[in-house]
């Protein structure tokens, strides 16, 4: 489990190591804002008993938000959301199959009473920026970085 120096805010699952590539820009952005995240690959499918333990225990280490990255069923997103009351941002990963659509609609197609919030096919690092606005409703420090990081945008 990789990790942040600080104890970890975000917590990042993903179902495979294939998806690191495209988690990078993920845990780029926050390290670059600033938010200490820790992270974790595990799948709904192959390895559901740590994905389950690492979900339902996830409010309990600290966590307050978390990002989960899935390709193809894509259904890591919902089921970590079916243990923890933390919020989820689902990242759907492109996948040679459907180009990232069956991630996409496995992950906005949550029954009732267990959303998942969700960007793009691969948008890993909008994925960082929701994360920390999210935090930024009650942590001050993050929601200065993001008025910083949006400052910096419209300068660029």
């Amino acid at each position: 489990m990789a990790q942040t120096a600080e104890k970890p805010l975000v917590g990042i699952i993903m179902g495979s190591k294939s998806d690191m590539p495209t988690m990078e820009a993920c845990t780029a952005q926050l390290d670059e804002l600033g938010v200490p995240y820790e992270l974790v690959i595990a799948s709904a499918h192959r390895t559901p008993d740590k994905v389950h333990e690492w979900a339902a225990s996830a409010a309990d280490r600290g966590l307050k938000v978390i990002i989960a990255a899935a390709g193809k069923a894509a259904h890591l997103g919902g089921v970590v959301a079916a243990f923890t009351p933390l919020p989820i941002i689902g990242v759907p990963m492109k996948t040679s199959d459907l180009g990232g659509m069956d991630s996409l609609l496995s992950m906005v197609q949550m029954p009732s009473g267990v959303p998942v919030a969700c960007v793009a096919i691969n948008g890993a690092k909008n994925a960082a920026i929701y994360a920390t606005q999210i935090l930024g409703a009650t942590m001050p420090e993050y929601r200065q970085a993001i008025v910083d990081f949006k400052q910096q945008m419209a300068e660029a």
